[in-house]
């Protein structure tokens, strides 16, 4: 594990393959940490210099005061990057992830070489749905959600096949700090990034789960259709956490999309 002071706050961040690659970075999702691409970021260790780490709110990185904006989310990956003397980079983000690699692709397109946009969107839900869920985790913590939340996370085979990790994941879920969790929701209730997806230049594919009950294949493909030249794909049997319900499709899918992008 390592930990440095990035955009004034402590950011917990691992950084795994070649010293000498280019790098890939993966961005998590709402209510995870990097644990969630386990079982796909390994397979690109052997070419890229691979980092993952825990947005702010989120694992052991640091928790600051609610609520948060996507340019704070923006800026601290941005300060990591600095510190690890990372000049541009390809983007994998999941979800609020995406929303996070979007920014990045319009803010400093020049340190940012190809887009992976799992289960996400330039608008993700209304300002009404995300502030009934802050007003719910204000009052009661993660706990009263966590099961809806598992709902639109993974499909219900996944849910009744493999109990024993549904409860892992929910386990991960519950203990990061309510506050950290209602200061991202935040965060994605006051970001429309729909000028930013037509601003993005570099090669970008958008992933969906055909059972995402967070950000349903149509939203993703109305996405992928704002930002130019965007491919599309869609992972039959996911729900909203493909890295984690089906990590060898989406490994495919990256590996392809980045191979394509030159960058393979």
């Amino acid at each position: 594990m390592a930990f440095t002071r990035a955009n004034g706050i402590v950011l917990h961040y691992q950084v795994i393959g070649r010293p000498d690659g280019p790098a890939l970075v993966f961005n998590n999702s709402l209510g995870s940490d990097f644990r969630i691409w386990q079982e796909v970021a390994p397979a690109f260790t052997d070419r890229f210099r691979v980092v993952l780490y825990d947005k702010r709110g989120h694992g052991l990185s640091d928790a600051p005061p609610a609520p948060y904006t996507m340019d704070d989310h923006t800026d601290d990956l941005f300060a990591l990057l600095d510190h690890l003397k990372i000049d541009s980079a390809a983007l994998v983000g999941l979800s609020v992830g995406g929303m996070v690699a979007q920014r990045a692709a319009v803010r400093s397109p020049q340190r940012v070489k190809a887009l992976v946009l799992c289960c996400t969107a330039a608008k993700i839900g209304t300002s009404e749905l995300w502030s009934e869920r802050i007003a719910a985790v204000e009052i009661g913590g993660i706990e009263p959600i966590v099961e809806n939340v598992l709902q639109r996370w993974f499909t219900s085979d996944f849910r009744e096949r493999r109990e024993d990790e549904v409860a892992g994941w929910r386990n991960m879920l519950v203990r990061m700090p309510a506050h950290g969790y209602a200061g991202t929701c935040a965060a994605i209730r006051d970001a429309d990034l729909t000028p930013d997806a037509r601003r993005i230049e570099v090669p970008t594919l958008c992933v969906a789960g055909d059972q995402d009950g967070s950000t349903p294949a149509d939203v993703v493909r109305n996405t992928a259709s704002l930002i130019p030249g965007a491919r599309f794909a869609l992972v039959d049997g996911c729900g909203h956490i493909p890295c984690v319900e089906k990590p060898d499709v989406l490994t495919r899918l990256i590996q392809q999309h980045l191979q394509e992008a030159g960058l393979v």
